[in-house]
């Protein structure tokens, strides 16, 4: 099951990212994961969090450009390689790998990445009987 991703569209200035991630923070929201980039007129915050529907209020409420997208979350074997195992097996299904980072949670022997992926259908046919977890919203104590 995909996991919501919260992007926020940012204005290229000082303060900005703050700014989001005060709003979150004054009402109790925990920023999981998040990835920026930026281009020349805007940057772009993407994040999970542990409510996205409770985060995406707040930021709309506060005038932020927002929108939500389903990802994939997925256990990897945190040792050298661990990466490589995930992304050989997509490669092999010809699955692109639009984006990816990492989560904040890990526990021992494990590391988390979140992943946009161009087939979702074939992102799950390279993963049949791999060694390779895709996490739910509740596995990682996530909120809708």
């Amino acid at each position: 099951m995909s996991i919501h991703q919260i992007s926020v569209f940012l204005e290229n200035r000082p303060g900005q990212l703050a700014g989001v991630t005060r709003m979150l923070a004054a009402e109790g929201v925990d920023i999981r994961a998040i990835s920026i980039a930026e281009t020349s007129d805007y940057g772009l915050a993407r994040m999970i969090v542990d409510d996205a529907h409770k985060a995406s209020q707040i930021l709309l409420e506060h005038g932020q450009i927002l929108s939500m997208t389903p990802v994939w979350a997925v256990e990897v074997s945190d040792r050298p390689g661990g990466l490589l195992e995930l992304l050989e097996l997509l490669a092999r299904e010809n699955v692109d790998v639009e984006y990816m980072y990492s989560l904040f949670t890990n526990k021992e022997g494990c590391a988390y990445m979140v992943l946009r992926v161009s087939d979702d259908g074939a992102f799950h046919k390279a993963l049949e009987g791999a060694p390779i977890k895709v996490m739910t919203a509740q596995e990682l104590g996530l909120k809708g």
